[in-house]
């Protein structure tokens, strides 16, 4: 079997963590690793393999011998250093903005639209996690067509970083403390949190801002789900609105989803067809309180849909509620299974 020479860009985030520890348990064919990471987190070492790998600086020359570059630092960090990554013969896969919506950058969930990996000229994009969770509940319904979707996210704060996982652990703590002091002292008084990464405390709070407001009033995240939906179903019309939440989750995002089809589909057919699809699963029987949440999908590699039923709003509609690990598959995992998918087609 052939092997590569692979680098992570990003190394020490939480998706690229994430990357390294499924390029191992999904056995891909590593040659050698190159970690990059900023140069306050050079030096440090990662784990791979039963070994230590140390992580260098990201720079312009770090993609020598390179064949599959992953980035996950962030879309400045992408515009910079991925151009030079493909300059040095590297192919790669970025899971930032920066590329998405470029005409000559595919686009890719590979249970979707895999023949579009093999369109690159040097760059792939990952893209957003709620875009690839909220697809890989709808793309089973494709042969019913898909007219408009209307979807709300509640997303987990693993989306932010991890930076934002810890800020949300040091709130609930805070907060858990100062109840126990004040039990002590038989009285109650108001705790302040100092938000940090996001514009208000997420512990025991929602946030409905994702990214920037725009002038239309919706975000750049509510906006990535309709440009980036009808790039990888190859739709320019696809009507899709969304609101997307913050909510103070660790990991797995979690989507309600409204689907208006052109022909009709039975709450019954859609469980079929989505039972049958690749990386989705069914949890469907909400009378005896199964269905998913972010509980049981983090740490997954699948998707999972339940609360499937007929939107008695629209003629031919379904309502369903995905959730899926958003630093698995809402990231890491798409990542690497395009890898895979372009190795084989190599």
């Amino acid at each position: 079997m052939k092997t590569y020479c692979v680098a992570v860009a990003g190394a020490t985030g939480a998706v690229g963590t994430e990357m390294i520890r499924i390029l191992e348990e999904r056995s891909f064919p590593v040659k050698s690793l190159v970690l990059l990471a900023s140069r306050r987190s050079a030096g440090r070492t990662l784990p791979f393999r039963g070994s230590e790998v140390r992580v260098r600086e990201l720079t312009r020359r770090s993609f020598s011998g390179v064949d599959i570059a992953f980035f996950s630092a962030g879309a400045g960090r992408s515009r910079t250093f991925a151009p030079a990554a493909v300059r040095a013969d590297a192919v790669v896969i970025d899971n930032s903005s920066a590329f998405r919506m470029r005409p000559d950058v595919p686009l890719v969930v590979p249970e979707v639209n895999p023949d579009d990996i093999f369109t690159h000229n040097g760059i792939i994009a990952n893209p957003n996690c709620t875009t690839i969770i909220m697809l890989m509940g709808l793309y089973p319904l494709r042969a019913h067509g898909i007219r408009r979707v209307v979807a709300a996210s509640y997303q987990a704060v693993s989306g932010a970083g991890a930076g934002a996982m810890e800020e949300l652990k040091s709130q609930t703590m805070e907060w858990a403390l100062n109840e126990l002091r004040h039990r002590s002292l038989g009285k109650s008084g108001p705790l302040k949190f100092r938000p940090d990464r996001f514009p208000h405390p997420i512990a025991f709070n929602l946030i409905p801002q994702i990214g920037e407001f725009l002038e239309s009033g919706y975000t750049k995240e509510e906006m990535k789900c309709l440009d980036e939906t009808r790039k990888i179903l190859h739709d320019p019309e696809l009507r899709v609105t969304a609101t997307t939440v913050r909510v103070p989750v660790m990991r797995s995002h979690s989507i309600a989803v409204h689907v208006e089809l052109e022909r009709t589909l039975s709450p019954s057919r859609a469980r079929t067809l989505i039972r049958k699809a690749e990386g989705v699963t069914v949890c469907d029987r909400p009378g005896r309180g199964r269905y998913p949440m972010p509980v049981t999908t983090s740490g997954s590699d699948e998707c999972v849909v339940g609360r499937i039923r007929t939107d008695t709003t629209v003629s031919k509609g379904l309502a369903m509620w995905i959730v899926g690990d958003q630093l698995r598959k809402g990231a890491a995992l798409n990542a690497v299974q395009i890898a895979e998918r372009l190795v084989r087609g190599a």
